[in-house]
């Protein structure tokens, strides 16, 4: 487990990565670990089916519809406004959801990549223990994202690298404050900006290759796009074992 000052060290103290070395881990492992993410993306994509239902139901959906026909910016700005306000208590629900399964597959990745007994537990970090901070960081998560697309495309390319970054920090130090998961996610993003951003459209369009397969093979390949990060985290900080439990089959940090 890091301690938040260890963790900033180690960021700061970062050393260049080299993009086919990382490349070639993240293909790697998603040859490992492709069915695990298949689980993990049908479990997010329930969540949404299921949350967007139960907010349409009790009306908590955008009012209007926007017609293209006498387009102008003012009432495209309006609708577009509206949609991301009306959404943002479905958004920041499906977030904290999304951060509990994807950090339950890096869990699942950590654990093949240290070489231990990889145990399949996709709920996890759904339990009392890591609820508020979840529902924290789903609500900052959806904040500073809404914040963002309100200034619409540019000042959302660049944060959306850092917001990437939460649910790693979490998932391998789940023991930190949500203030200190926010600082490291922007820390780590900022230092790591383009090489995670190349890496992560490199694999994005990897994964969108599924649509070839009649379009549902997207589903099959679209969790590749979680691996950059976890790739750069490992380069950049390493994976100490959270607690002693988790020790037990997982070989010394020197055999990896």
């Amino acid at each position: 487990m890091n301690s938040f000052h260890s963790l900033e060290k180690k960021i700061e103290n970062a050393e260049d990565l080299v993009f086919s070395s990382l490349f070639d881990s993240i293909i790697e492992l998603f040859k490992k670990v492709w069915l695990k993410g298949l689980l993990t993306i049908l479990l997010i994509i329930v969540v949404a089916i299921g949350t967007n239902i139960l907010f349409s139901l009790i009306g908590l959906a955008p009012k209007q519809n926007f017609i293209f026909n006498d387009f102008d910016f003012d009432s495209f700005y309006s609708f577009y406004s509206e949609t991301i306000i009306y959404s943002i208590p479905q958004t920041i629900l499906v977030s904290m959801m999304t951060m509990a399964f994807v950090a339950a597959f890096y869990r699942i990745c950590k654990q093949h990549v240290l070489g231990g007994n990889v145990v399949d537990d996709y709920f996890y970090f759904l339990n009392k223990q890591y609820f508020s901070k979840l529902l924290m960081l789903g609500i900052i998560h959806t904040g500073i994202a809404v914040v963002a697309q309100f200034l619409f495309i540019i000042p959302y390319i660049y944060v959306f690298v850092p917001l990437s970054y939460f649910t790693v920090i979490f998932a391998n130090n789940p023991d930190l404050s949500e203030m200190e998961i926010v600082k490291a996610s922007f820390k780590l993003g900022n230092k790591k900006w383009l090489i995670t951003f190349g890496t992560m459209f490199v694999t994005g369009v990897i994964g969108m290759l599924g649509i070839i397969a009649c379009g549902i093979g997207v589903l099959f390949t679209m969790s590749i796009v979680y691996l950059p990060v976890f790739f750069i985290y490992m380069e950049v900080v390493g994976f100490e074992s959270n607690n002693e439990i988790e020790k037990i089959g997982i070989k010394d940090d020197s055999d990896f």
